[in-house]
Formats: C-alpha cells, structure tokens, sequence
C-alpha cells in the first residue's frame, strides 16, 4: 500500500482504471493526439466503466468515493502520456461539482444524470482573456432581464470548450470584488454564445476555446447557487482541482521515469547498456527521488483534507504540493527526453508528448507563482 488510508478497494478500483487505460487508451494515444481530438464514446464508456460519478450525488449517477479513488484515476490515466485527453474526457470534474453542491434541485436532475453517463460533456468557464486566478475581477457580466439573465463578455482557455454541451461560467451580477461573482450554466446551443478553436503547444487532442457571449439570454434557473454567492463555490472546486492535477504530474512524472529506464537499459553506447554510465544512473535515481517526495506529500495531503478540508494550512499544504508535483513532472519530462536523446525529440512517445505538457500543468489550475502566494496568505505570512 501507498498510504496507509487505502484499502482493498482502493486498489482494487486502482486496477480496473490500469486496465480500462490498457484497453481503450494506450493503442490510440499517439494518434489521437496527432488527429487533434479523440472520439466522444470514450465519454460513454468510460461513464460505463464507473468512472465519471466519483463523488457526485448516487440518485444522479455517482458513487461515494474519497479523494484516493480520485487518485488513483488521475495517476492511472497519466500512464498514456496524453494530458489533453485526461482534461477533456474528465473535464466534468471541474465543470459539474458547482451544479451538485449547490445547484438547484430542478437544475441537478436536468442536466447531472446526463453528464455523469457521458452523455453531455461539461466544462468550466473562468478564465478570461484579461485575467485568470484573479476570479475576483472577473469583467463578464449578467445582467437580470425579466426571467432571464443577458450575458455579455468573452472567457478564454477554456477545456472542452468547442465540443461542451453544457457550460458552467462565472460571471460578475453584483457589484466589484468576490461578492459580486455568481454562476451560470449556458447551453452550447444559445444564440449569441460563439466558441473558437485555439491552437496549442501541448494538450493536442483537449479542444480548449475562447468563448464570446453576444447578449446571450440565459433563464434565471440556470443560476448555480445564489445570486452573488459563486466566489465560495468556486474556491472550493479549485481545490478538487488542484489535488487530482497534482495526482496527474505524478503520474506523468512516473511514466517518464519507466521510459527513460527501459531505454537506458536496451540503448548500447561505447560497448555496453546506457544504464552502465554512472551519469545516467544518478539521472534516473534523481527522477525517482523527486517522484517518491510528491507522491508522499500527494498522499499525505489528500489524507489531511479528508478530515479538514478547510484547515488553512492544509490549503497552503495543497498549493505547495501543486507546485512540487508539477515541477517533479517538469523536471522527469526533461531528463527522459534526454536520456532518449533523438528518440525522445520524434513525435510519438511519451516522454516527448509529457515534455510538450509540462508547462500547462504549472499555469493551469493556478500558476506556479499564485500557489506560493496562496500558501503564504493561508499560512498567515502576508505582511
């Protein structure tokens, strides 16, 4: 066992998502990746295959689990190399939670039980072309109209953002600052809301969009909790967030290290096995030490917020292992890659698609430099 907390059925839901990834997964990663998309039954399978309602409502569609079952998904679908894939096929993670915590009873039964069989894909709305983790000055405005709510403004970056049919944005309905913030959920279908592709480094099978709202109406029972109330709600989906991003690096960081080993064991140079050059052994050694510190405080972190999961120094704790684990997976991505030498520079491996994603996984979900200022506020350092 990992960690003491996990159980039998821990690992055995471990082994059943190594498998799903075996079957369905890894044969096509590096092709879809290279197509630019991948197909939207993978939604419904994997819904099939218990893996979309983690943690979400039974009578919706999920089932009970803790942050381990989380865990061990995002670990297990690391191992294809493909983060774009695991951020739009789960995109739902970030995009429903608000819906079932504090969605309206009418909204959860409408559109939860579709999203959780794979059957709708839902996405957040945040970011905007103007700003990112700064959700408090978020300039996209709904204004009340009768029983709609008119929504006028632009979000970018936005994960599944071409092929979502449901959206969940935030959007400012008060005043300035957090307490004006609410949510809104905006069908793809309503006149005036617009989605352009964007091209990216990395994360080439994720369809991430710059969203434009042109005086789209929204009924007023598409709020997502209370009017003014979206900032809480959002603050603590990032959290979720946060930790099963922080599971992934180490996941990708794992993959990078099984690669680079396997390859310094076969490659022959100067007469022997690559793994032979002390260089290259301390190499490997240094990879496996820094994937051994960000599992550990993975683990440990995820048990602490089990139990307190709005302890102050427990956020500050996942901030910190945000960074640690996506640095981790900075730093194996780069060392694989060279230890493969050309090989890791061809398209196709994983080494090389986990190097091109390595820089999303510091900015997205809160950049490396917001995490430290948040754990430095959360630990009662701001002056």
């Amino acid at each position: 066992m990992i960690h003491p907390a996990l159980t039998s059925e821990h690992e055995a839901f471990r082994d059943s998502v190594r498998r799903f990834v075996a079957r369905e997964i890894l044969p096509y990663a590096a092709a879809w990746d290279e197509a630019g998309e991948f197909p939207r039954e993978l939604y419904r399978k994997a819904a099939a295959a218990g893996l979309f309602g983690l943690g979400f409502p039974e009578e919706f569609g999920g089932v009970p689990a803790d942050y381990f079952f989380r865990i061990s998904s995002a670990e297990e679908f690391a191992q294809a190399g493909v983060g774009g894939l695991s951020a739009s096929l789960f995109s739902h993670t970030i995009g429903a939670p608000p819906i079932a915590a504090v969605g309206s009873e009418e909204l959860k039964r409408r559109v939860l039980p579709e999203i959780l069989a794979g059957e709708k894909i839902s996405a957040l709305a945040i970011t905007e072309p103007t700003g990112g983790s700064d959700v408090a000055s978020l300039r996209t405005v709904a204004r009340r109209d009768g029983g709609d709510y008119v929504v006028e403004g632009e979000k970018a970056f936005i994960t599944s953002g071409m092929r979502a049919d449901y959206y969940t944005v935030a959007v400012r309905t008060g005043g300035p600052g957090a307490a004006g913030v609410s949510l809104l959920l905006v069908e793809r279908d309503r006149p005036g809301f617009t989605r352009t592709k964007l091209e990216k480094m990395g994360w080439w099978c994720s369809d991430t969009a710059l969203l434009r709202f042109d005086r789209v109406r929204v009924p007023a029972a598409n709020l997502v909790g209370g009017e003014n109330e979206g900032f809480r709600a959002i603050m603590r989906n990032f959290n979720s967030e946060r930790l099963s991003m922080a599971a992934g690096a180490v996941g990708f960081a794992q993959a990078c290290l099984e690669d680079a080993l396997a390859w310094a064991r076969e490659r022959q140079t100067f007469g022997g096995p690559l793994i032979g050059h002390q260089v290259i052994r301390h190499k490997l050694v240094d990879m496996q030490a820094r994937i051994h510190a960000a599992r550990a405080l993975l683990y440990d972190t995820a048990w602490k917020l089990s139990s307190q999961p709005r302890e102050p120094q427990w956020i500050a704790q996942l901030a910190m292992l945000k960074n640690l684990a996506t640095d981790t997976m900075q730093y194996c991505a780069d060392a694989a890659v060279q230890t493969l030498g050309g090989a890791g520079f061809i398209r196709g491996s994983r080494a090389e698609r986990i190097y091109r994603e390595a820089k999303v996984m510091q900015i997205g979900g809160g950049s490396t430099e917001i995490m430290k200022d948040l754990a430095a506020r959360q630990l009662g350092w701001q002056p």
